[in-house]
């Protein structure tokens, strides 16, 4: 079977597995790289971009090399191969874990518990919940399925259509290392610099994908292509800012704004700013607009993969 081929089944068959299953409750691959991540820190931090590009490498690299590895062990079985970039897919992919949590906030907002809505935003974005009101809340989520789209689903596939299986997991990984210390905090200003750039330039593409398939998939289409040619640039990341403005367009809302991550507020531009409030029925909205996405870019990673391959043929 042709690689493209390859890609093409198990990618499918790995997005439909995490539709099916979810995320494992224990034993997750991408908390297993964490941990792993986290042992090479102990042994290399110091207030160092050097070092923090070295742990970088070596993580990074690391499960580039492993994705490598066994698909060349697999290489010669046809079955095996589709096998493991069904795994890798769905190791890598978060698309139902992202809607899970996202409508488990809502139905918390819905039922009038503020305090059980905070409790669980932390399961699904970094921001200060004891700051924020219903409606705040409200627009988190938002914000968060939009840029975990891009993220946790069109970014792997992306790069899985490029990379295979190698493609896959480098991109999970230098997504998760910037979780990890790509923040900025006084520990990881300097250390974690190098995976910050990182995950900056591996989700370029992935995100304007996304924003270009929401524009598509949602219910405003002129509405997402103004919010993303008027506010993306202004957005402090240059990956979430397309994607969150053009999600905001889609919707019809207004996102950005003031928000409060571990005590430290930031002042951000607002997105789509003639859109109205968020309200808690936008939650539902979003995830179903996440999902049309996800779908839509295994499709067009498919078909560029099937393209490039029959251009070289």
């Amino acid at each position: 079977m042709r690689a493209d081929r390859v890609f093409a089944y198990g990618a499918a068959a790995g997005l439909l597995g995490d539709l099916l299953l979810g995320d494992p409750r224990r034993g997750h691959p991408v908390a297993a790289f964490g941990r792993a991540a986290a042992a090479v820190e102990r042994v290399l931090w110091r207030d160092d971009r050097a070092r923090g590009a070295l742990h970088t490498a070596v993580c990074a690299g690391g499960a580039v090399a492993l994705g490598a590895v066994a698909a060349r062990v697999v290489r010669t079985s046809p079955a095996a191969s589709l096998a493991l970039t069904g795994a890798a897919t769905w190791a890598v992919v978060g698309g139902t874990s992202l809607a899970r949590e996202a409508r488990a906030v809502g139905r918390a907002l819905e039922a009038g518990d503020v305090e059980g809505a905070r409790a669980r935003l932390p399961h699904l974005c970094g921001r200060d919940p004891q700051a924020l009101d219903a409606d705040g809340i409200a627009r988190a989520v938002v914000e968060s399925v939009a840029e975990n789209t891009s993220d946790a689903v069109v970014g792997a596939l992306v790069w899985g259509a490029v990379g295979g299986v190698p493609g896959l997991l480098g991109f999970r990984a230098v997504n998760t290392l910037d979780a990890m210390v790509g923040h900025r905090s006084p520990k990881y200003l300097r250390y974690g610099w190098a995976s910050a750039r990182l995950d900056d330039v591996a989700g370029w593409p992935g995100a304007r994908l996304t924003a270009v398939l929401a524009t598509l998939a949602g219910d405003d289409p002129r509405g997402a292509v103004r919010a993303w040619r008027a506010d993306a640039a202004a957005h402090p990341s240059p990956n979430a800012g397309p994607v969150e403005a053009s999600f905001a367009g889609a919707l019809g809302v207004r996102l950005g704004g003031t928000l409060s991550y571990g005590g430290r507020v930031e002042h951000r531009p607002v997105l789509n700013g003639n859109g109205r409030a968020v309200g808690v029925h936008d939650v539902e909205r979003a995830v179903r607009l996440s999902k049309r996405v996800s779908w839509l870019a295994l499709g067009v990673c498919v078909a560029a993969r099937l393209i490039a391959k029959g251009r070289t043929s």
